[in-house]
């Protein structure tokens, strides 16, 4: 049986310690504020940005919420970005996605200050971890290499498989094991004989969003494979893009749906957003 990668574990730690953080940030008289934006009321949504909160009062992190109607303007919702970009008691701003289909998400992500986008989603951002500069990182991804490092697996030196080309996961999750001196393949739909090269991996991380698609003959034997899909199977139990039960048995370690990447997205935003605030105070 692998060794499961415990993701609610390791983002309680990383909670802990930012919370540590935060309270040595306010003896010093600095405050850390996250504006949380929602358009409409989609239930998913809704319970993503209720759970954002509670990670910020548990940290110590301020949370501003704008609930935002469902058919509020183009115009309207720049205007609160922009206001939110001039306010400097703000250290980060987040716009829950997805958006109502009349308004344009890249032109909203691109208005945020690249200082205040701890999501990781402007193209500044982007840049800055493509050329190794420093910058916020997509919080999945980063929450990927933090799962890795604190259940003690090597990064450096190993052959590295990342199925997904999206650039909210699998771009920016190449580039951070590349970073990590990691030898990378990025597969997509294209890729021919996907279980081939998959298994090849050492570390195998799935991010394309088909339920349990990966069996066992994508993995190598002692592979850590990191499952990036959510979904809720024909059983109503929530499942991830690999085939948990066909795995397990063949790999050295493994994340579990729920429980595994999941929690560490929320982590890393509270990261990022504390890390927003010091570096204000560095500036």
């Amino acid at each position: 049986m692998a060794f499961i990668i415990d993701g609610k574990k390791i983002s309680a730690e990383i909670k802990e310690e930012l919370r540590e953080t935060v309270a040595a940030l306010k003896e010093k008289g600095v405050s850390v504020c996250l504006a949380v934006i929602q358009v409409g009321d989609d239930p998913a949504s809704s319970v993503y940005v209720g759970n954002k909160k509670k990670a910020c009062a548990f940290i110590g992190i301020e949370s501003r919420a704008f609930e935002l109607p469902a058919d509020i303007s183009q115009e309207e919702l720049m205007d609160l970005v922009g206001d939110l970009n001039a306010d400097p008691s703000v250290d980060g701003i987040l716009v829950q996605l997805p958006l109502p289909s009349h308004l344009n998400e890249k032109e909203v992500t691109r208005a945020i200050s690249p200082e205040k986008d701890v999501d990781g989603f402007h193209p500044q951002n982007v840049g800055a971890l493509s050329i190794g500069e420093e910058g916020f990182v997509s919080c999945t991804p980063a929450g990927i290499i933090q799962l890795l490092k604190r259940s003690g697996i090597e990064i450096e030196g190993k052959e590295c498989v990342v199925v997904g080309r999206s650039n909210i996961v699998g771009k920016p999750m190449a580039m951070l094991l590349l970073r990590e001196n990691g030898t990378v393949t990025v597969c997509h739909s294209r890729t021919k004989d996907l279980p081939k090269v998959c298994s090849r991996a050492d570390i195998l991380v799935a991010a394309i969003g088909k339920p349990r698609f990966f069996d066992d003959t994508y993995v190598k034997e002692g592979a850590a494979v990191i499952d990036v899909g959510i979904h809720r199977g024909d059983d109503g139990k929530l499942c991830g893009d690999v085939d948990f039960q066909k795995v397990k048995d063949k790999v050295s370690a493994i994340t579990p749906v729920p429980g595994g990447v999941g929690p560490m997205t929320i982590a890393m935003l509270m990261y990022n957003c504390v890390e927003a605030a010091k570096r204000k105070t560095t500036s």
